[in-house]
């Protein structure tokens, strides 16, 4: 006779040392390199080089003005973004209320006369309420970025506006770090050197983290993220 106890108790190990297997497995592996569209570099149109105007000195598509602008100002041109982010952000509030009420009755009076007890009033009655309430919160920010990217135009809009994009990646390690950024550059704001510093740039959207061994040690795992989700009944 088969015991079929003894058969789903098995079965029940065997599906939860493949789960372990799976997840161990899956920690162990590194995670695929984040490589958005949104950042990628973006080419300027190819010049053809015209053959017929070949010449000893002139050469099409070589030229090069002594008066030309070389800042940024079609698809593909390099930009150079100064990181100059710094915000602080403070709020506190406090709140005080307080009432207080008192009601009394006159003693109660039977035959002309107060009852008592031994000389003691025992019809008297009075309410009286007090209410405090006292609440206090603070709360502060405060977040420093410096440094420089250099990104590439992806686009010249109709008024003459540059919308830029790119990314830096940096190897350190056990770990990676990467930044990000992209939005929309004034030509006027581009410097002679070819750089704008980051509070010029519109609808700007600055990523700053990083991958590996050092990143996930400052991460909450799995679990304590459960707990501290709405989920949680905690």
């Amino acid at each position: 006779m088969i015991n079929t106890s003894v058969i789903s108790m098995r079965l029940v190990k065997t599906i939860i040392a493949l789960t372990l297997v799976s997840l161990m497995s899956a920690c162990a592996s590194a995670p695929p390199k984040d490589k958005s569209a949104d950042y990628e570099s973006a080419a300027p149109t190819a010049v053809t080089e015209d053959v017929s105007n070949m010449g000893s000195i002139y050469r099409s598509g070589y030229g090069m003005s002594l008066f030309l602008d070389r800042r940024a100002r079609q698809v593909g041109d390099i930009i150079t973004i100064n990181l100059e982010e710094k915000t602080d952000a403070s709020k506190s509030s406090s709140t005080a209320t307080g009432k207080e009420s008192n009601l009394a009755i006159p003693t109660v009076t039977l035959l002309g006369r107060g009852v008592t007890h031994n000389g003691v009033p025992i019809v008297n009655s009075g309410v009286s309420s007090d209410q405090d309430f006292s609440g206090q919160g603070t709360s502060s920010q405060s977040n420093s970025l410096t440094g420089s990217i250099t990104v590439t135009v992806s686009e010249v809009l109709r008024n003459g506006s540059l919308r830029v994009r790119g990314e830096k990646w940096v190897t350190i390690n056990q770990g990676e770090e990467f930044i990000r950024i992209k939005g929309i550059v004034r030509p006027e704001d581009i410097g002679a050197d070819n750089a704008v510093p980051s509070y010029k740039v519109a609808d700007a959207r600055i990523t700053y983290s990083g991958k590996g061994a050092l990143a996930d040690a400052n991460s909450m795992g799995w679990l304590g993220r459960l707990f501290q989700s709405v989920l949680s009944p905690f």
